[in-house]
């Protein structure tokens, strides 16, 4: 299993650069951040800065949207950043949440999303696509390479993801609904003509070392409200008997508004609904052998990377022990020696 650092772009951007290096230095594979541009810092200008002053993590965002960036903008950036710093990107993609509603805006339709990664992933390549009635290429990138992760709940956009996508982004770790989730990619990933093996698979959501169970739901309780604005899409879209696991959609019964202001924040007041229950099953709270259970499980599910969140009060004492204790207990043993029998 690999592992992921998922950060926002609070200011200052030192910080989050420092964060960055911590977390490859703790043995961490991929450093994801927000992608909101009113809410927090352009996270394509501090990936330009995190790739200068790191040398093996891949960065990306968790997640970006169609509707915010013309895409061939988006592929520039990456064919840029991967040109200058050896292809240490990857593109994780969604309809939009934060950085489309802040601003007035509603989710991209499912055929724009489809559209989208088509274009960002061909150009990112280095490959020609047809856009707007005109193929287009970069004339400047030989040799970039993009994956596209795509982040979905609901029973079309996981058919999607199982159809187009290089990798599928789970934002939650609950062990029932992730089998069903992976499963129905797969599943479209198979009806599709694809090697259903070949989707990777990453589980995010917060990770908290520690033992005041209380105080650890506290601060990650937000993560329920973030949930809970798409699993309102899901519900107003195919009600409460859609073909979504139950367990998903019962909890936001009592939701009742979101603040975008608070988005992805502890102490958010319109996270009150989510229960601790909820918090438990959706998050990794605990010691490091609570966090090494659950990762196995959900490695036993076919989850290739887990993306923890650090949108807590304990960011430097959970990435110490991830890279002490959890990272090296969920890799593949290897001895110097091998001793006969």
């Amino acid at each position: 299993m690999e592992f992921g650092a998922v950060l926002q772009c609070d200011p200052p951007a030192a910080r989050t650069v420092q964060l960055a290096k911590l977390a490859e230095a703790h043995g961490f594979s991929h450093l994801w951040t927000f992608d909101s541009h009113l809410l927090w810092q352009e996270p394509y200008v501090l990936y330009s800065q995190i790739l200068h002053e790191t040398r093996r993590i891949t960065v990306g965002p968790m997640v970006t949207n169609p509707a915010t960036r013309d895409w061939t903008v988006t592929a520039s950036l990456y064919a840029t950043l991967n040109e200058m710093y050896g292809n240490r990107t990857i593109c994780g993609i969604g309809r939009g949440d934060s950085a489309v509603r802040v601003g007035g805006g509603k989710p991209t339709t499912l055929a724009t999303l489809r559209e989208s990664i088509h274009v960002i992933r061909e150009l990112a390549n280095s490959r020609p696509v047809e856009y707007n009635g005109s193929t287009l290429q970069f004339p400047w990138s030989t040799g970039s390479t993009l994956d596209v992760w795509v982040a979905a709940y609901g029973p079309k956009a996981l058919a999607l993801t199982g159809e187009v996508a290089d990798g599928y982004i789970l934002q939650l770790a609950d062990l029932d609904i992730a089998e069903w989730m992976i499963g129905t990619v797969r599943a479209a990933a198979k009806a599709a003509g694809r090697d259903p093996d070949s989707i990777k698979i990453c589980v995010a959501a917060p990770m908290y070392i520690g033992t005041d169970r209380a105080h650890m739901r506290d601060q990650c309780r937000w993560f329920g409200g973030m949930v809970g604005n798409h699993v309102a899409d899901i519900v107003e879209r195919y009600g409460t008997g859609g073909g979504v696991p139950q367990a998903l959609t019962d909890y936001i019964e009592g939701r009742k508004g979101y603040d975008y202001n608070q988005h992805g924040r502890a102490g958010n007041t319109h996270a009150d609904f989510v229960s601790d229950e909820i918090v438990e099953r959706f998050c990794l709270l605990g010691t490091s052998e609570e966090h090494i259970a659950k990762l196995r499980a959900l490695a036993d599910l076919g989850v290739d990377q887990f993306a923890g969140y650090l949108q807590h009060d304990n960011k430097e004492e959970t990435l110490r022990v991830y890279g002490e204790t959890v990272i090296p207990r969920l890799r593949q043993a290897v001895t110097a020696t091998k001793v006969s029998a």
